[in-house]
């Protein structure tokens, strides 16, 4: 679906210049692939496995195989359809990912997986196509990254930056054009929850301190920071350099949700903020839900800036056993409030496992949601915390909730 979308941007765009990013979102967790895929891939034999070996969930490769081979399936037809549009020697294709596996399997044999700074953990596949202008079978080999992208593009197109803040990452276009006559050495920082690990063309430091000679080591097996004294201390004096630097910047992020902007603002759990014994359907907050609200004392909260004062219709959908209805809850925000009672079940089995190749973790399982409206909420213009809370509980619990929905019915015009 994701692709049918690209190719009808693209050719929509045809006739002119054109940016077209298609994220995919596989090969991620829940592991759900179509049969004819996981067909192919549900019985193989896997002979190159993960370190240490032990470790590996078999059939979550498997998945993860059949939906690299979807992957594949889908940028051919965007190549395709270049072709037809007679578009791919004037266009510029890059083909890449943004971490290392999401579990333990075989990685190139680097060590290290998604969210460590190992070199399998932040190193990804980089593919480039220009016909006519990118030789094949060009291989880059001095370090690049995902800061080089942007520089990269615009040079290659013939725009010129105009960025209000200098840039980290230069343009690969001299590289990859064959005509770098020289290139000067690069030091990279990967950083991540306060860990730093540092990579050049020839070494890593860990977030440990050791050190590997990733021209001799790329599988990162044997520390050499006794036997390379001088490249150790320089690495960590740089490592040291950056923390000190990125970590004076890394503050909370205070920013509120923005509300009035457009005619309807979309608050989803993901966004809120559980108190009490409300919590979340899953440990990761994509795609969540909240469960669990039985107490006088819980709460559910969003910090929004209102951008346009004005009335807004409030809907939440939300889920309710039929033991359960009757609950009366309130929205407020600072003196403004509105109330509404839950007076419909709709109690709705979770899906997704039936079509999980293997049992997922983290993802929440989802279920559909019914809107109920609470009625008219006047909001005035500035920053608060809106707080949807029960006043009063018959059953067990209130209710499980989705997403809260503001929608303006009059008022001003949100200020950009």
């Amino acid at each position: 679906d994701l692709t049918k979308h690209a190719l009808a941007f693209i050719e929509q765009h045809r006739a002119g210049p054109f940016f077209c990013y298609l994220p995919y979102n596989t090969p991620h967790s829940p592991m759900q692939v179509p049969d004819e895929y996981w067909n192919r891939h549900a019985e193989q034999q896997l002979d190159l496995l993960a370190r240490p070996a032990d470790k590996e969930d078999v059939p979550k490769t498997r998945a993860a195989l059949a939906m690299c081979e979807n992957i594949d399936w889908n940028v051919g037809r965007v190549l395709k359809r270049l072709d037809e549009l007679k578009l791919a020697d004037n266009t510029i294709v890059i083909y890449f990912s943004d971490n290392g596996p999401n579990g333990a399997r075989w990685n190139g044999d680097m060590k290290g997986q998604k969210g460590s700074l190992d070199e399998g953990g932040v190193r990804a596949p980089f593919f480039v196509r220009w016909p006519g202008h990118i030789k094949p079978g060009t291989k880059v080999t001095p370090l690049a990254g995902a800061i080089d992208i942007l520089p990269t593009l615009a040079d290659l197109a013939g725009i010129e930056l105009q960025s209000p803040a200098p840039l980290d990452g230069v343009s690969l276009k001299p590289l990859l054009l064959g005509n770098a006559k020289a290139w000067p050495a690069r030091t990279y920082f990967n950083f991540y929850r306060g860990r730093v690990s540092v990579r050049t063309d020839r070494y890593r430091l860990d977030p440990q301190g050791h050190l590997f000679d990733m021209q001799q080591d790329p599988g990162q097996r044997t520390d050499v920071s006794k036997a390379r004294p001088e490249a150790h201390q320089q690495l960590t004096a740089a490592a040291a350099k950056m923390q000190r630097e990125v970590s004076a910047e890394q503050t909370p992020d205070r920013r509120p949700f923005t509300v009035g902007y457009a005619e309807e603002t979309p608050l989803p759990a993901r966004d809120g903020v559980p108190h009490g014994n409300v919590k979340r359907s899953a440990g990761a907050p994509n795609c969540s839900f909240f469960t669990n609200w039985s107490s006088l004392e819980d709460s559910i909260t969003w910090d929004v800036e209102v951008g346009a004062a004005g009335e807004y219709e409030v809907i939440v959908y939300y889920t309710c056993a039929a033991a359960d209805v009757g609950a009366t809850i309130e929205l407020t925000l600072g003196e403004r409030r509105v109330r509404g009672n839950v007076a419909d079940a709709y109690d709705p089995p979770l899906r997704g496992a039936e079509s999980d190749r293997v049992p997922r973790r983290g993802e929440s399982y989802v279920k559909d949601f019914r809107p109920l409206k609470l009625g008219t909420l006047t909001l005035d213009r500035g920053r608060g915390q809106l707080t949807l809370r029960a006043v009063e509980i018959p059953g067990k619990q209130v209710m499980d909730v989705r997403l809260l929905r503001l929608r303006k019915l009059d008022g001003e015009k949100g200020n950009k």
